[in-house]
């Protein structure tokens, strides 16, 4: 990105401020951090087996948006060893889920500056509510990485928030016998002494929570759809499923890429590990599987997220329909066209039967609460607001605003009210109604209500 070293004293003298230690975020108020905006990470990480132990340095580029006499990182992984700023010792304190670094000199505003923080230690397994254990969690043979929401603290000291996308570097060492993969493009493994070392570059901006690691004993299968490399990867365990999670990533991806525009990554792919999750993760560019073999609901439910939720990112945890709605919607017209008995009409209309309080209509989708981000009725009425938007605009004016959407928000962000703007602008209708109606209003609207 052309950066260059930055320290140094503010214009016209003004007092250099520290950065805020949150962004105020309605769910997350004190994940990411304020006063710069961050261009790369750059991950060098060793994993020994024995003891389960990480050395890394991570290097984090960034520009100053304002002059800084400190800044914060989110940070909840192992002891810090060393803080750096563009090559400078710097002081630096741990306070709960930050790591605050002071530099030794002020970072002027505009100026590009770099940290490199290291680290020696087992980064921790999370724990949240609703959604169970993420972060970095232990396989049978080494480790696999999941950090939605807030769960890249673990292991990367960084601006964990999706309001702050960046580019991504990966050298992961490890030992000859074991596979390291991450987002983005391969480059090539180089083994010396008995470890191996994988590089992977993610060239598109992404979001911290999107970030993964999988290291451990893997098959793997690769292949082209069109310009896009498909790297696909398993545990041993999930070997004869290999060729079908390969073959049908490539063929939701096409039939996608169809209905919304070009995809947005260079790579795509799987990787499929042991730790039982109970989950997948539409990890940027590979959506990852923990512990269990995915169906084809799954695999176009995570390849969707690449589009919504990954390329076209989120400015706020609030707005978290707009993944996962989207993504089951996606998920309903790939039965409808592949399913001759079922339809998006059909689905919705079973839903809707339900009652009011069913945990498929409450919370309201669009305002859902920290607790309940994560809930099914965000899935659900989220998709049901969209099968509602169909019907009102019709196909033509649907289908638009949706590839509109993702086109002209690729490696970008939305907001609610962004797409509610596109919708209407795109059909020639007035859609307050609707959207208040089927993502706000408590209980099941009325029929005729939108």
């Amino acid at each position: 990105m052309g950066l260059t070293p930055g320290a140094g004293a503010g214009a016209m003298g003004r007092a250099a401020e520290p950065g805020e230690s949150g962004l105020g975020d309605g769910y997350f108020p004190t994940s990411g951090n304020g006063g710069y905006d961050v261009g790369n990470y750059k991950v060098d990480l060793k994993f020994t087996p024995e003891g389960h132990q990480v050395e890394a340095t991570v290097e984090v580029k960034a520009k100053a948006e304002r002059e800084l006499s400190s800044f914060n990182l989110d940070y909840r992984g192992p002891k810090i060893t060393k803080v750096t700023v563009d090559g400078q010792a710097a002081e630096y304190e741990r306070k709960g889920r930050e790591l605050v670094v002071t530099p030794a000199a002020p970072i002027a505003e505009g100026a590009a500056f770099e940290t490199a923080v290291s680290y020696t230690g087992t980064p921790p397994t999370l724990t949240n509510p609703g959604l169970g254990s993420y972060g970095w969690s232990r396989s049978k043979d080494g480790a696999l990485v999941t950090a939605q929401p807030d769960g890249a603290s673990a292991w990367l000291p960084s601006n964990d928030h999706p309001s702050d996308k960046a580019t991504f570097d990966f050298a992961i060492t490890v030992p000859a016998k074991l596979r390291a993969y991450a987002n983005g493009e391969p480059g090539r493994p180089v083994t010396e002494n008995g470890l191996t070392t994988y590089h992977w570059h993610e060239r598109s901006p992404m979001a911290t929570y999107l970030a993964t690691i999988a290291i451990g004993k893997f098959v793997e299968r690769r292949s082209k759809a069109g310009k896009v490399e498909v790297i696909t990867a398993v545990d041993p365990k999930y070997r004869k499923s290999l060729k079908r999670v390969h073959d049908t990533t490539v063929k939701t991806m096409r039939w996608q890429q169809k209905l919304f525009g070009p995809y947005p990554f260079s790579t795509t792919g799987a990787i499929v590990d042991d730790p039982q999750l109970g989950y997948a993760l539409e990890t940027q560019s590979r959506p990852v599987y923990g512990g269990f073999v995915p169906d084809e609901a799954f695999i176009v439910h995570e390849i969707a997220h690449q589009w919504f939720g990954n390329s076209v990112s989120l400015r706020r945890w609030e707005d978290i329909w707009l993944n996962e709605g989207f993504a089951t919607y996606v998920e309903w017209l790939w039965k409808e066209r592949h399913n001759r008995h079922e339809s998006t009409r059909k689905i919705f209309n079973r839903y809707y039967r339900q009652s009011g309080n069913s945990p498929a209509l409450s919370p309201v989708p669009g305002r859902p609460g920290r607790k309940e981000m994560f809930g099914f009725s965000v899935y659900i009425r989220g998709a049901m607001t969209l099968e509602a938007l169909r019907r009102k605009v019709g196909d033509r004016a649907f289908f638009r605003t949706l590839r509109t959407w993702a086109v002209e928000n690729k490696d970008g962000y939305g907001d609610t009210e962004k797409f509610i703007a596109l919708a209407e602008k795109t059909s020639g209708k007035q859609l307050d109604r609707l959207f208040k109606v089927w993502l706000y209003q408590k209980g099941k609207p009325a029929k005729n209500s939108w």
